[in-house]
């Protein structure tokens, strides 16, 4: 095949076909419990479309496309997805040395994955496609959409009849991926690959380690897989590979320590469990939620699956009742299951924020707090000298007693407080100085900064001649992309003074640190959801800050609102990465259940205010719904730590 001089040599014969008949076949043979999904793939690659393949690892997604790329008699294109794919080295690039010593002359071409699979035909495999930066998605539309590539210098590369992209992503995974365009959705058939089944996986447990698939180290060593995956301290869980590998180390140290005698889950607990830790505790990622150690999570979910193969052993004569209060869905709603929270945007905010300052508090209640007769001493009166030492001692008592006062029946005392609560929420959340700069992207920048070569740019600049000086040279390097950050601010009845105070801050902070790159919407909720600044609308932070502290907490919480509220103001945004930073104790009381709204948004990131058992809990299963991460804030010191820890970069990027 010759285009503009370039010739790629045909890998596949043009009348090629994908036979599904043919490729179930084999695919069954070769790989377990997933015949559903080879059904699904021969189709779809026999009537032209491309596919997505989403999953989690370990499910056998490259051995079933390998079978099918044999079965057809096709080449396999694989290309591991990542943060260094750039365009160049999935379509080629032009040798610079050619070049410089001969021009563009077709034999500079050094084709890519793409434009191999694109001219001699193939599946094109891409791994992990929602690590790929979006200027390298951006090239594959054409392909999709058209059926060719246009390389410059190249020209037209019409694609081969054979040719089909297959895709694969963790939908799961949240660190260092990027949102994949719906241009890119749009033009592929998506295909869900889970976990095989029990029997399945203790099937491919029994081939890998040539054990017997009914034997307690395979049956032991699947059910401790499979018990991480649903384990409450565990973001993520095991494959079966970590199945396999735990059945080795069972029978190798079986042999090593007690050679010839057969596995007795009752007394070689110790070993078990050694071999357990060995397989998993790499494998599963524990929530960063949980203060608890992989090793201990290992040796819960051991236990749990010996306890199930004990059970299995012993024929049950009668079954136990079914407890209606367990956490496995077939039991009654939670609470307020029914709530009609509102989304309050515009003059219905306005007047939200307008009633809510009526909420007022009497002397009376707020002398019961020794720290508030210390800054306000009399009627009318703030000691701004008081304030400032309590500030000294303790700024979250300060910040406390100063935010309580801002919500003063007396109205002297009450603008006072409202003016220095005011600065000295804007003086802490500058002092956190938190990092905004979003994804990087592959932009050209001078030689000095560093990167790869960029051919194109150097030789423009030079007109076409051997560039002289460093300053001549220019190369592609990452530069920070757009970022869109929600803010919800919890200010419901379960949230104390100080909470309340501690979600203000968060919120003021990132209004602080946000740049030209970053747009910031802020939500107040309690049963409803008030919008206090949009995406891309940007008010006076004291502005914001002081609506913030009219919002007294009082009410019932309505999570699922105030995420359906992100949502809406994600969607408004153009910026590549969409981020919303969940600010509460996490005590959801009414409406539907916020693990179902957070999964519309992007990434979902929760600072439980409160760090009893049932907030963690709930804050670590919310954020894990919103393929994000919990922290907790207890304190200014700890929310600056939170907070940080959640928006900072992946590396440092010089423009």
């Amino acid at each position: 095949l010759s285009y503009d001089g370039l010739v790629i040599a045909a890998g596949a014969p043009a009348g090629v076909t994908y036979d599904p008949p043919l490729i179930v076949s084999a695919a069954r043979q070769a790989v377990v419990g997933m015949a559903r999904e080879a059904e699904l793939i021969a189709v779809g690659l026999a009537t032209g479309r491309h596919l997505l393949l989403e999953g989690p690892p370990g499910t056998g997604k490259s051995t079933l496309l390998r079978t099918v790329a044999g079965a057809a008699g096709v080449r396999l294109h694989f290309v591991e997805g990542n943060a260094e794919l750039t365009p160049g080295r999935l379509v080629g690039y032009h040798d610079p040395a050619v070049v410089m010593r001969n021009g563009y002359q077709p034999d500079a071409f050094i084709p890519g994955p793409l434009v191999d699979a694109v001219g001699q035909g193939g599946l094109l495999y891409i791994e992990e496609l929602n690590r790929v930066p979006e200027e390298t998605l951006n090239v594959l539309i054409t392909a999709l959409a058209e059926g060719e590539v246009h390389v410059p210098r190249v020209g037209r590369i019409p694609a081969h009849p054979a040719f089909r992209l297959v895709a694969a992503m963790n939908p799961t995974d949240s660190i260092g991926t990027t949102r994949i365009a719906q241009a890119v959705y749009d033009r592929m058939c998506r295909i869900s690959v889970g976990y095989q089944d029990e029997p399945h996986e203790c099937d491919i447990a029994a081939r890998a380690t040539g054990q017997p698939h009914d034997g307690a180290g395979v049956i032991i060593s699947v059910l401790t897989a499979r018990g991480t995956r649903s384990h409450r301290d565990l973001r993520s869980g095991s494959s079966v590979r970590g199945a396999i590998d735990c059945a080795l180390m069972v029978g190798g140290l079986l042999q090593l320590r007690s050679p010839g005698r057969q596995l007795d889950p009752e007394s070689d607990t110790q070993l078990l469990l050694d071999a357990a830790t060995t397989a998993f505790s790499g494998r599963v990622r524990v929530d960063e939620g949980s203060d608890r150690s992989a090793d201990d999570i290992v040796a819960e979910a051991l236990a749990g699956a010996i306890n199930e193969w004990r059970r299995r052993q012993t024929p049950q004569t009668q079954q136990p009742e079914h407890d209606p209060g367990k956490a496995d869905g077939s039991g009654p709603p939670p609470p307020g299951g029914g709530g009609r929270g509102r989304i309050l945007t515009g003059e219905e905010a306005k007047k939200a924020v307008t009633e809510a300052e009526r909420r007022t508090a009497g002397r009376n209640e707020l002398t019961r707090s020794s720290d508030f007769n210390r800054i306000s001493p009399d009627v009318g009166q703030l000691d701004q000298q008081a304030t400032q030492d309590l500030f000294d001692e303790d700024a979250d008592r300060a910040l406390e007693a100063l935010v309580a006062a801002a919500n003063a029946t007396d109205r002297t005392l009450r603008a006072a407080a409202r003016r220095l609560s005011t600065q000295l929420v804007i003086r802490l959340a500058r002092d956190a100085r938190l990092p905004t700069a979003g994804i990087h992207r592959v932009k050209s920048v001078p030689a000095r900064v560093g990167g790869d070569l960029d051919l194109d740019a150097t030789l423009t600049r030079t007109d076409g001649l051997l560039p002289t000086t460093a300053d001549d040279v220019v190369t592609r390097h990452w530069v920070a992309g757009r970022r869109a950050i929600c803010l919800l601010v919890d200010r419901s009845g379960s949230m104390s003074g100080h909470q309340v105070a501690l979600a203000i801050m968060g919120a003021t902070s990132v209004l602080l640190a946000a740049d030209e790159r970053t747009e910031v919407s802020i939500v107040a909720f309690n049963r409803n959801a008030i919008v206090l600044q949009h995406a891309g609308q940007p008010r006076p932070v004291g502005d914001v800050v002081g609506d913030l502290l009219s919002l007294r907490g009082f009410g019932e919480t309505d999570l699922a609102i105030a995420l359906r509220a992100a949502a809406k103001e994600m969607d408004r945004s153009q910026a590549r990465e969409r981020l919303v930073i969940l600010l509460s104790d996490a005590k959801h009381t009414t409406g539907q259940l916020p693990e179902v709204a957070a999964r519309r948004v992007d990434r979902l990131h929760v600072v439980a205010t409160s760090s009893d058992a049932e907030s963690l809990q709930r804050a670590g299963e919310i954020a894990a719904a919103g393929r994000g991460v919990a922290r907790c804030a207890e304190s200014v010191a700890d929310l600056a730590g939170a907070m940080n820890q959640l928006l900072g970069s992946k590396g440092s990027v010089t423009q």
